[in-house]
């Protein structure tokens, strides 16, 4: 099995990026030990503000086609979103939008988990719902979503481990979904 899995972020200390790497190492530990992840950034597919004479005049970016072919090559997805007053960051939706002028099922059918984290006590909740709300018209089979509120509270950044129990409880659950 192999998960493709990032953060919904071009931040270079992004939570969100700590959350899927906490994520992953909880899928090797306890539930498949042998699975292949791969964890992509963001700042790896950066190209030009999507516009539709940008694409008339030069086509589609070798970026998005990269990362829709990472997407095909992958059995499930964890993607984590940090919000950016109250969306999606635009690193991720303009990598969204040119990958979308490909084939609008961006995720190709993929069984995915979605995350979402914030310093506060809001834990992203908004964008998370936007994009578990959205995901199935883009090809994505959600199979379970978590918000980590007060990131800093709920993890212990040294180890790169959740520390809430409760929290770590369901993530796990949850990947137990990818499977």
């Amino acid at each position: 099995m192999k998960i493709l899995a990032f953060a919904a972020s071009n931040s270079k200390t992004s939570i969100n990026k700590q959350l899927v790497q906490a994520a992953i190492a909880e899928f090797k530990n306890g539930i498949q030990a042998d699975v292949e992840a791969e964890v992509i950034d963001l700042n790896d597919f950066e190209m030009p503000l999507y516009r539709p004479d940008r694409e008339t005049d030069n086509g589609i970016p070798d970026e998005a086609k990269r990362f829709y072919q990472k997407i095909g090559e992958a059995d499930a997805l964890l993607i984590s979103f940090p919000e950016h007053n109250g969306t999606y960051s635009a690193a991720y939706k303009n990598l969204f939008d040119w990958t979308s002028r490909i084939d609008m099922k961006v995720y190709q059918d993929k069984p995915a988990l979605l995350l979402a984290s914030s310093p506060g006590k809001g834990g992203a909740v908004n964008v998370l719902k936007t994009a578990t709300d959205s995901a199935p018209y883009f090809g994505m089979d959600v199979r379970g979503s978590l918000s980590v509120p007060s990131f800093y509270d709920n993890f212990d950044i040294e180890n790169g481990v959740i520390t809430n129990t409760e929290i770590r409880d369901v993530l796990i659950q949850l990947l137990s979904q990818l499977k």
